[in-house]
């Protein structure tokens, strides 16, 4: 399971190659777009950051820009302080619609099978990018791909996006979206220019909230969603979905207590869980995950407990994945993750 991912699926968010607005990054903003004035811009792009922060929005922007203005050295590119294109100008509406012939998106994609999405970016997707990078620009401009994201790659689909990396054509750009840039395989990383956003303050993120939403941004209930959301759009909008916040709330308590483990506040965790409605899921592992992410952030130097968060990290998501794919007990779940993290903690 991907919960960062799984994110920016909801139903709640429009799919950031449809979302005209970017809140609270107007450095990267602009580091992009001067990059791509000087007429020199790397050809592929790691973006980086917390998950429901703007990644894929930005990289989605910055496509729209280049599709629509495909010379650098053009009077309106050199004039432009943004990368903002018009949603009614034709290149917009053709990328929101996914039919504009030179960006490809590399996705998890909907497995007929399960009716639900696989649980990673498969091999076969990934070698079209190939053939896709090998061939002209359909509109004699610029090739572009979007990797969203790209831990969500298999082993074999990281070696076939290294073939592109190695040898890219003249005139492409790739977008690699990542949640945690640290553990993208080095090669691929190497590669890239590596580009990392801040989460949001929550000012911002009411904002970006309130606009998807529409609503206003001073709604209380938006404040309080926005306050809680450690500066995730996505966050926020989970936690204005459903009992996700006093979830949130359970899990950071047992969080806050590790290594020490509560083993009646699990059991009743696991009794939240349960069933099949994926939210609660979702947030539990987003909160989680989350908590990983900013333990990972305060180890310094030290590589040992660094080791354990990410053996840690690699244990709960693949038994994220298993639970939501095959539909496990929950409860089990919980307890094994509150193991792992212990384990983790106690170091």
């Amino acid at each position: 399971m991907s919960p960062a991912k799984d994110l920016e699926d909801e139903d709640a968010l429009p799919h950031p190659r449809e979302t005209a607005a970017l809140f609270g990054h107007a450095e990267a903003e602009r580091a992009l777009l001067e990059a791509y004035k000087g007429g020199r811009i790397p050809h592929a792009w790691l973006i980086g950051g917390e998950a429901g922060i703007g990644k894929a929005t930005l990289a989605y922007r910055m496509a729209t820009f280049v599709l629509a203005h495909p010379d650098p050295a053009a009077p309106a590119v050199q004039k432009a302080t943004s990368l903002a294109v018009p949603a009614d100008r034709p290149v917009a509406r053709r990328v929101a619609s996914q039919s504009h012939t030179d960006l490809l998106t590399l996705e998890r994609v909907f497995n007929e099978k399960t009716g639900k999405l696989f649980t990673t970016i498969r091999v076969d997707d990934v070698r079209r990018t190939v053939s896709f990078f090998g061939s002209t620009a359909g509109e004699g401009g610029w090739r572009i791909a979007i990797v969203d994201h790209v831990e969500e790659l298999e082993r074999a689909g990281e070696n076939a996006l290294l073939k592109v990396l190695e040898e890219p054509p003249p005139r492409s750009l790739l977008f690699l979206i990542s949640n945690a840039p640290g553990r993208v395989l080095p090669t691929i990383r190497s590669r890239c220019r590596l580009l990392m956003l801040r989460s949001l303050p929550a000012e911002d993120v009411a904002k970006a909230a309130a606009a998807v939403l529409g609503q206003s941004a001073d709604d209380a209930d938006i404040a309080a969603a926005a306050q809680a959301a450690d500066g995730s759009v996505g966050r926020a909008l989970m936690f204005l979905d459903g009992p996700a916040l006093e979830l949130r709330q359970r899990v950071l308590g047992l969080l806050d207590g590790l290594p020490q483990v509560d083993q009646r506040a699990l059991h009743l965790l696991g009794d939240k869980l349960g069933g099949v409605d994926s939210a609660p899921l979702l947030a539990f592992m987003e909160t989680v995950n989350s908590w990983l992410s900013g333990q990972l952030a305060t180890s310094g130097n030290d590589k040992r407990r660094m080791a354990r968060l990410a053996e840690a990290w690699d244990k709960v998501n693949t038994a994220g994945r298993d639970t939501e794919e095959y539909n496990l007990d929950r409860r089990p779940f919980v307890f094994s993750v509150f193991g792992a993290l212990a384990e983790a903690a106690r170091g």
